[in-house]
């Protein structure tokens, strides 16, 4: 095993996803030149907002997903590169479109666009990337990768108007809501691991399996942010601590309260989701605390990862499948 092929787990047990995202560190540098080229318009704004974002910082967690379950697969071709970096786009779009409707001022530690420049700038630029990514899919003249974005970004537009539907409605259920996150965010995990199988022409199992991973991937990492929003440092993930409650969102660490808390102490939750009372933060995280909440949405999470590990047993072993089994174990014991 080469040095850019380290085992990406620390000695502790934790996983290292700067190793993880070494094995596609090249690969990652082309995606971003890639991502630079396309963003460059004789429309300044683009521009400003464009170098913005991508100075922003990130995870880059969908394009590394897509170009290592390439890997996995034996890809040689260069089609990978320019789908990670549609990939990129439908995320950041997503994410520029979410702060103007939660109303977001800080993102990854720093203003966010619509804090900058506005509401309105932050919405066009987000269409703008969604325009973008179907010119660029059209370099690859493969329909079915065009049919798969397509049907993606629907489903990526319907999660967040579910999410608009149970934004302050304490009597969202634990199933609709991972009905949403399963549209919102986990299926654009899935599709950067389906694209791949897409692109080698691989079998329809192969295509389910990796398609399956990124779907309970995303659930996974979706949950783990719902309990990063209590517990964890505001410096590590560049957000406010409660910034879900604020916003009224009821995520699973508060369904689960309301269910299994005095009723007192669902009544105080209920009234906090209407509200999007941050001022109750403290006095939530001792209820959601008190009924093993956060354990349940960890467990939960674990559950999901675990999935996603398992879906992974008809890709053939190597590097970059042991990468993605470790991007499983990462999504659930990470703190940022």
């Amino acid at each position: 095993m080469t040095s850019a092929e380290k085992n990406p787990v620390e000695n502790n047990g934790q996983i290292d996803f700067q190793s993880v995202q070494e094995l596609t560190r090249q690969d990652i540098a082309a995606v971003d030149q890639i991502i630079l080229k396309e963003l460059t318009s004789d429309v300044v704004l683009i521009n400003q907002i464009g170098q913005y974002i991508v100075n922003s910082g990130g995870k880059r967690l969908r394009p590394v997903l897509l170009l290592l379950a390439a890997k996995a697969l034996g890809y040689e071709g260069n089609h990978h590169l320019m789908l990670a970096a549609v990939v990129e786009f439908i995320h950041t779009a997503t994410l520029l479109h979410d702060d103007v409707v939660d109303d977001s001022d800080l993102r990854r530690g720093r203003n966010t666009v619509n804090a900058v420049w506005g509401n309105a700038a932050s919405v066009l630029v987000g269409d703008y990337l969604l325009s973008k990514t179907f010119e660029m899919m059209v370099c690859t003249g493969n329909m079915r990768v065009m049919d798969l974005v397509s049907h993606t970004t629907t489903a990526i537009a319907e999660g967040e108007v579910l999410q608009l539907l149970n934004i302050h409605n304490p009597a969202t259920t634990e199933e609709r809501y991972l009905e949403v996150i399963s549209r919102k965010t986990a299926i654009l995990f899935s599709t950067a691991a389906q694209l791949a199988a897409v692109l080698t022409e691989s079998s329809e199992e192969t295509e389910l399996a990796l398609k399956n991973y990124g779907l309970h991937l995303g659930i996974a990492f979706q949950l783990i942010d719902d309990v990063l929003d209590y517990k964890a440092d505001p410096e590590q993930t560049g957000k406010n601590i409660g910034d879900d409650l604020s916003e009224g969102k009821p995520t699973l660490p508060l369904i689960h309260a309301i269910l299994h808390s005095e009723k007192s102490q669902a009544d105080i939750i209920r009234n906090a989701i209407r509200e999007g009372d941050r001022n109750s933060f403290a006095e939530i995280y001792k209820i959601v605390e008190s009924c093993n909440a956060i354990a349940y949405t960890e467990r939960r999470a674990e559950e999901e990862a675990q999935r996603a590990i398992d879906a992974l047993a008809v890709i053939p072993t190597s590097t970059s499948k042991d990468v993605l089994i470790s991007l499983a174990e990462f999504s659930v014991q990470r703190n940022f």
